[in-house]
């Protein structure tokens, strides 16, 4: 077999493929294996019948049509190999000669989308400035209500709704005649706005028994979106009374005997949170000057499969302005993971089997299925390559950010070693916010 590449554009190339007959011949043989076992012609037993008789029978284009997309995949595999293509989406392919007679050549070129060379900027020492870490009043405040909220009790109160309280509500929708849906005995705390837009504004002011109606966008179900008319009543209305802080709050909550205690800890608790919060915008603001800084072409064909897949899924393919959205968000995830995979290359990151466990570990914690039950679904799709591609891609923007030279806004040096385990667990969220799926 022959094979010549041509680069038609930095992120698309030709492939011109010469087969000689001998290396098709026995996908040739094969197909009329096959023929002869699917067609009955009296005089020959079933799978015995001569090429001859399958050729006047049948056709020799069928038997070629056969042959030709029995070897197609394994010569395209050899071009792309002897050419070293990395290609990406579904190739087009054009046989332009087969052979009509034995002794001639299959000849057929195939157009695909390939992964851009890229050169990247040099990120040794690459300098990042961050936000100062400095846990403020508010974040200690902040982080010691939170703790009384998980000790504060529930108790039943004749006034009005405020925000903050708990209120047990019915609920009705209803579109013109049509219930479309009710329920009773909902637990809610006003002020959350996770149910039905509205639903917090018209509960303020309430009492008990109470019921008040009001018109609110459905939030699921076959008429999601549809504006509804949404009756609600109060069957009670309890407010949290948070503990006294106090030396016996810090023993009730904590492992320390004293409120200055536990405040303190408290405090290295907000600071370390601060902390953590640089390591991230460190992180982040590599990968921002990295895609800024380098010269990423993207194949339009790979962006407008994203954005039509993601639109499909949302059923939204007509919604323009969210096309536009999407577009930029797909060019942008694509820039990242090209990125990404030319550091993948340069630094020579390798995926260990440990690493690969842990992160099935995680993500199946985050789709709440078994780790064992995650792998195995993994397995069948055939995604563990792109698994391995993700965890290359993380490691490859941690190697960058150890690489850097960060410092505060106060010109202090910043030591991001002791949060590497951590950030490189969160790594994939800053991938995540550029990537969209995997085409490795």
């Amino acid at each position: 077999m022959k094979s010549a590449v041509e680069t038609l554009n930095p992120t698309r190339v030709k492939l011109t493929v010469e087969v000689p007959f001998e290396e098709l011949k026995p996908s040739l043989d094969a197909a009329y294996k096959t023929i002869a076992s699917q067609i009955s012609v009296p005089g020959f037993r079933q799978g015995k019948v001569p090429a001859r008789i399958i050729d006047q029978r049948v056709g020799r284009g069928a038997v070629l049509q056969e042959a030709v997309n029995d070897a197609l995949p394994k010569f395209y595999g050899q071009a792309v190999e002897e050419n070293k293509v990395r290609p990406l989406g579904q190739p087009e392919l054009d046989v332009t000669e087969v052979p009509a007679e034995d002794g001639q050549e299959l000849k057929f070129t195939i157009e695909v989308d390939v992964r851009p060379e890229i050169t990247l900027p040099d990120y040794e020492g690459l300098a990042i400035e961050v936000d100062e870490v400095a846990a403020s009043d508010e974040d200690v405040e902040e982080r010691l209500t939170s703790l009384r909220q998980r000790f504060g009790t529930l108790t039943g109160v004749d006034r009005e709704a405020q925000t903050g309280d708990f209120v047990s509500i019915d609920l009705t929708a209803t579109i013109g005649e049509d219930e479309i849906d009710a329920v009773k005995g909902i637990s809610y705390e006003i002020g959350t706005g996770n149910m039905l837009d509205g639903l917090d504004e018209a509960l303020v002011g309430m009492k008990a028994e109470e019921t008040k109606t009001f018109t609110a966008p459905l939030a699921g179900g076959d008429r999601e979106g549809e504006d509804a008319e949404i009756t609600v009543t109060v069957q009670s209305v309890k407010e949290r009374v948070l503990p006294e802080l106090d030396d016996d709050f810090a023993q009730l909550a904590s492992e320390f005997d004293t409120l200055e205690e536990l405040k303190a800890d408290v405090t290295a608790q907000a600071e370390r949170a601060k902390k953590f919060e640089q390591g991230v915008q460190a992180r982040d603001k590599v990968l921002e000057h990295l895609l800024d800084n380098t010269e990423i072409p993207v194949p339009d064909a790979l962006v407008e499969a994203e954005v039509h897949s993601h639109l499909e899924n949302e059923n939204r393919l007509e919604d323009d302005e969210h096309r536009a959205e999407v577009q930029e968000s797909a060019r942008k995830a694509l820039r990242a993971q090209f990125l990404l995979d030319a550091i993948v290359e340069k630094e020579e990151v390798s995926v260990g089997q440990p690493e690969l466990i842990e992160y099935l570990v995680m993500s199946a914690s985050q789709y709440g299925m078994d780790p064992n039950e995650f792998a195995k679904a993994v397995d069948e799709a055939g995604q563990i390559p792109a698994m391995v591609a993700e965890v290359a891609r993380r490691k490859a923007l941690a190697t960058v950010l150890e690489k850097a030279a960060v410092k505060d806004t106060a010109g202090n040096e910043v030591d991001l070693n002791e949060l590497n385990v951590e950030l490189a667990d969160t790594t994939g969220e800053a991938i995540e916010d550029h990537e969209g799926h995997d085409h490795a």
